[in-house]
């Protein structure tokens, strides 16, 4: 593919929406699974997008994803040196209308286009395997087929839905896709493999014009509504802000339900390049390095007589386990999980219990990310909350004041600028300064090494919302 042209290069467009809350407490959703590093050095979704940094092959990324999420998706994309696209969606629509949206910015970047779309939460072993399974389906696509990549089953796994292959096309890789099955019982799943179904990836190629045709065909709403909302996208800093209106309107459909079940232009290629959708806490077994007893440890864990088990321990806790066998302990800081292994569905009926309960700890991480770095909660009492603050180099907080809270900054490594009232004065490591209850204030990081401070609040309210900002670099004044 060295000499591929320009226009004929193929647009991955990486789906990056989901809450995760399968693979709780480790994924929540104000930080979902695609952007957590469990049993790896980076996140799936880095993995995913560098496995689309190929540029004799791939053109520059869409990545289309929740506003919640454009500082963590900016910061992971820098870390790993690849640049994107980033699309914001104003509301979650499910995957027909996100797919319409990168269809339409897919069709204006060049009008013969061809998309590759991905979820960002999945894993694939073989990249090179991979690549050639996108260069297989790239004539497919171009004759007015959406290829859908079809994995050949390692086992009757119960958790995928599952594609039936018709006649090759061409007398190539590429086959008529003949039927979709939903996720099977197990006895089902064995008879779909002994009649050789594939597990339905949910990743495709596709021309765009192709795509839009159909969409428009079997769902005009969608297609309307993604024309409009890219129509009505405004630019914020390095995001594409999707219009609210249409977003809001649109019905939430499956691009599965609302096109690939309908359309006689489907096709799949059967593939074997070591792909796991790491939907459960048995996937994540499955797929990571095991030790003699077969053991996926993570993290600061200890195990004695321990057997088969998935164990993942934050480094700010030591996690010891003793004569267990096929379990699941996850231990963060603030929430731990024992289980079986094998369970899917009760860790949802798990959090909808603890969300009905008030629990923070049901949807938020203890470390939030920011534009400018993150922050994490170290103690909280019912007059007082303790964080540790990291600020990037470079990077400032916005000029702000809070109505219910004081605080106390300690500098315990880097330096920051500190301003309070009309004081503006360098802090060091271990200083420390006073902001009093409604004080102006900023903090920023002029340095070239992260800056780390401990905050401690100390009032009758400490929520988050308990801030006015008067200006602020990321565009976040109301």
């Amino acid at each position: 593919m060295s000499e591929t042209s320009m226009a004929s290069r193929i647009i991955p467009v990486i789906m990056c929406g989901g809450a995760g809350t399968r693979l709780w407490p480790a994924s929540r959703e104000s930080m979902p699974k695609q952007f957590i590093a469990m049993f790896a050095e980076r996140s799936t979704f880095q993995d995913t997008m560098l496995r689309v940094a190929n540029n004799d092959l791939f053109d520059k990324p869409i990545v289309v994803t929740s506003a919640e999420f454009r500082f963590v998706v900016a910061d992971q994309l820098q870390q790993v040196g690849v640049c994107a696209d980033i699309v914001l969606e104003p509301f979650r629509r499910d995957s027909a209308l996100a797919v319409a949206v990168a269809t339409v910015l897919g069709f204006r970047r060049s009008p013969d286009a061809v998309l590759l779309v991905l979820a960002s939460d999945h894993a694939i072993k073989n990249v090179s395997a991979f690549h050639d399974a996108c260069s297989d389906a790239l004539p497919a696509a171009t004759e007015g087929y959406i290829v859908t990549f079809g994995v050949i089953p390692t086992e009757p796994a119960t958790g995928y839905g599952y594609l039936k292959p018709g006649l090759a096309l061409n007398n190539g890789p590429v086959r008529k896709l003949a039927m979709f099955a939903e996720k099977p019982t197990r006895d089902m799943a064995e008879t779909y493999i002994a009649d050789g179904y594939l597990w339905n990836s949910g990743n495709f190629l596709f021309q765009a014009d192709v795509m839009m045709r159909e969409i428009t065909r079997f769902q005009p709403e969608i297609g309307a509504a993604a024309e409009a909302a890219v129509d009505g996208a405004v630019q914020d800093l390095d995001f594409t802000r999707l219009a609210k209106a249409p977003f809001e309107a649109a019905p939430k459909i499956s691009i599965d339900y609302a096109v690939m079940e309908k359309t006689e232009h489907s096709a799949v290629l059967p593939v074997d390049f070591g792909w796991s959708d790491l939907g459960s806490w048995d996937a994540i077994w499955a797929h990571a390095d095991q030790d003699a007893a077969g053991n996926a440890l993570s993290g600061r864990c200890e195990v004695v007589d321990v057997n088969n088990a998935i164990i993942h321990s934050d480094d700010s806790i030591l996690t010891t386990v003793i004569g267990l066998n096929d379990i699941v302990v996850i231990a963060s800081a603030d929430a731990v999980m024992v289980a079986p292994r094998g369970i899917t569905g009760e860790i949802k009926v798990l959090v909808e219990k603890l969300k009905a309960a008030g629990r923070s700890e049901a949807t938020q991480h203890r470390r939030i990310y920011r534009p400018w770095g993150y922050y994490e909660t170290l103690n909280l009492g019912g007059r007082h909350q303790v964080k540790r603050i990291l600020v990037k180099p470079g990077q400032q907080l916005s000029l702000q004041k809070h109505f219910h809270r004081s605080e106390h900054w300690v500098v315990v490594h880097g330096t920051g600028e500190i301003t309070v009232g009309d004081e503006v004065r360098m802090l060091h490591e271990n200083e420390s300064t006073y902001i009093p209850i409604g004080a102006i204030h900023r903090l920023a990081n002029p340095g070239r090494i992260p800056l780390e401070l401990i905050e401690v609040q100390v009032g009758s309210y400490l929520g988050e919302n308990d801030i006015v900002r008067l200006e602020d670099a990321y565009n976040r004044v109301e």
